[in-house]
Order: C-alpha cells, then sequence, then structure tokens
C-alpha cells in the first residue's frame, strides 16, 4: 500500500545528529510532522527548528531509549501534540570498536541497550497504536553489520544482527495487521557515528571507504515509508560485501578483517574511551562528519574489492567443487 507522507506523524529517535536528524528533515520536508527524540535537549532544539522551516511541525522530547517508560512517555507526547502516530523510526544507536576482551563489560552492555533494546522499547511504544488504528511502519534502522560481521565490532554487531531477527520475527506476527516493519541496514554513513564511538583499538578510528551521505539513507526510509519494504541495503559495497558473505563467508571474513585493519583507521594512536555509549558528548551535532573526501578520490579499497568478488568469486567457487569432487 502506498501511503501518503503530508499530514502524517513521525516520531525519529536518535534525531539529534547524523542519520536520524536527515530522517527528520527529509520528512518534515514531506510535509509530514515529526517528533524528535535524542539524550540532548539543545541539538533537539535547532532539529525543530529546522523542520519547522522545511515546512513541517516538530515537537522535541528528550528521552533515554534505554528508558521503557521514556519511550511510552515519547508516544503520548507525539499523541498528545498531533493526535496519533503513523511512522515510528528506531533508529539511536552508539559504537564501540575494540577486541572482545578489551571492551568493558559496562561499555558492551551500553551497546545492546542502546541499539537493540532501544528498538525493543520503541516498538513496545509504537506497535499498540499501529494495531489498534490498522495501520503504521516501523522502520529499525540496523547496519549492514547486522547481516555479516567485521572485527573489533562484537557488541554492535550483535546487537545489529539481533535487531534485524528482531524485525523479521515481528513481520511475521503482524501479518494481515496492516503495519509494515521495515529494516534499513547502511553501510559506512559520514554522520558523527565514529567520533562519538567508544574506542579501546588504541587507534584513532575512521569510517571504512566507500562513506556514503547520510541523506541517502534519509530518502531510502522515507521511500520505504511510502512503499514498505522488508529489508534494505544502503550503499552500494553493502550489497557488494552481502553477496560475497553468502557465497563464500570464508572469503569474506578473510576480506573483511584485511579491510579492516588497513582502512578503518588513521595513523595516529588513541585512548580508551566510552564515547558517547555510557552518557552523550558535547558538539557532534550535524548531519554530517566530515568524512568524506571529493569524489575524484572516492577510489578505495572497499570498491575494489567488490568489483574483485565479481571477477574473483566464480573462480573461487568452481576451484571449491573440484575439491569436493575430488575428496568425494
Amino acid at each position: 500500500m502506498r501511503r501518503a507522507l503530508p499530514q502524517s506523524v513521525v516520531v525519529v529517535t536518535g534525531a539529534s545528529s547524523g542519520i536520524g536528524r536527515a530522517v527528520a528533515l527529509a520528512f518534515a520536508r514531506q510535509g509530514a510532522a515529526v517528533a524528535v527524540c535524542a539524550r540532548r535537549d539543545a541539538p533537539l532544539a535547532t532539529v525543530v527548528e529546522q523542520c519547522r522551516a522545511c515546512g513541517g511541525d516538530a515537537l522535541a522530547v528528550q528521552a533515554d531509549v534505554r528508558d521503557q517508560r521514556a519511550m511510552h512517555d515519547l508516544a503520548r507526547a507525539a499523541l498528545d501534540r498531533f493526535g496519533h502516530i503513523d511512522v515510528w523510526v528506531n533508529n539511536a544507536g552508539v559504537g564501540v570498536l575494540g577486541a572482545f576482551e578489551d571492551v568493558p563489560e559496562d561499555v558492551f552492555r551500553g551497546v545492546v541497550e542502546t541499539n537493540f533494546f532501544g528498538c525493543v522499547h520503541g516498538a513496545r511504544a509504537a506497535l499498540p497504536h499501529f494495531v489498534a488504528q490498522d495501520d503504521g511502519v516501523l522502520v529499525n534502522v540496523a547496519s549492514m553489520l547486522g547481516k555479516m560481521a567485521m572485527p573489533y565490532y562484537t557488541a554492535y554487531a550483535a546487537a545489529k544482527f539481533a535487531v534485524v531477527g528482531f524485525g523479521e520475527t515481528l513481520r511475521e506476527e503482524l501479518i494481515g495487521t496492516g503495519v509494515d516493519v521495515v529494516t534499513v541496514m547502511p553501510a559506512a554513513i559520514d554522520t558523527p557515528f565514529f567520533e562519538h564511538s567508544a574506542n579501546y583499538t588504541g587507534r584513532a578510528l575512521k569510517p571504512p571507504r566507500p562513506v556514503y551521505d547520510p541523506e541517502d539513507v534519509a530518502a531510502a526510509i522515507v521511500r520505504a515509508v511510502v512503499r514498505p519494504r522488508r529489508e534494505l541495503f544502503v550503499g552500494g559495497a553493502a550489497r557488494a560485501m552481502s553477496a560475497l558473505h553468502t557465497l563464500a563467508p570464508t572469503l569474506y571474513e578473510q576480506a573483511a578483517r584485511t579491510l579492516t585493519d588497513f582502512d578503518h583507521f588513521q595513523e595516529r594512536g588513541a585512548g580508551a574511551t566510552p564515547g558517547a555509549v555510557l552518557a552523550p558528548l558535547p558538539g557532534g551535532t550535524g548531519v554530517r562528519g566530515g568524512w568524506r573526501g571529493p569524489r575524484a578520490a572516492q577510489r578505495h579499497p572497499t570498491r575494489a574489492v567488490a568489483i574483485g568478488t565479481a571477477l574473483v568469486l566464480p573462480a573461487y567457487l568452481a576451484l571449491r567443487a573440484l575439491r569436493r569432487a575430488a575428496a568425494a
């Protein structure tokens, strides 16, 4: 079913920066009213101003997605202000990079509580209203790492895998209710995410290339709300790496380790930090993180791997088939 966005009401968590901020602005440009949520008050105020300048009404609610009661209060605030909720975007997320044994327990748990239980709490707040009105779209922002892992991402990947499975299960349970559940899985996006991430690698972080625009994710979410889809990747690298992961998982794991070590770190050290996992950090309130360079400089190893996969994978699979036949 095609949904109309003008006069719709959209709730967006994690809207103070990055993808969440871009999503709120994208819906406001379509004439939707937006309720934005984050842990920080001041950035939300500027999001509201920008949404109104785009033509949509907006409401700011300071809340932490780790708190189930706070998500119910967010839903109530949106209902009191706008009368209904049509779309709920579970976007709030935090990151940590580090070898599993180096990540403190509280940081590991904090990532899972925000990235996975934040979606659970948002769903508990939104779904009763969607089911009662026989209509609604729940959008869970996962990651390409919800389908395939990368080293140093144990907490983050575990949480995002859980988000993907959570969304699939909800879709099965909600068949026939008029409620759609969409799981969005972006590749590396140019947001303040890496600036805010906890880091226990000993090296300064940067996103692995290619890095995509946050507006690409926002546009994909808007399209998926108008014409709901089950799951969607954002970014060609995510689709290419997913294909490699499916067809040649051992080769994917080797490539993921090599690419991460080669292209995920800056050439300088960095001290251990919990980042924004346990408490919000100042700064980093824009949509973008400033990681994307000129397009002329966008030739990079991840894209090369995507192209190389198309050339090498058939030979790899044929060789594996020959080895199995010889061993039979």
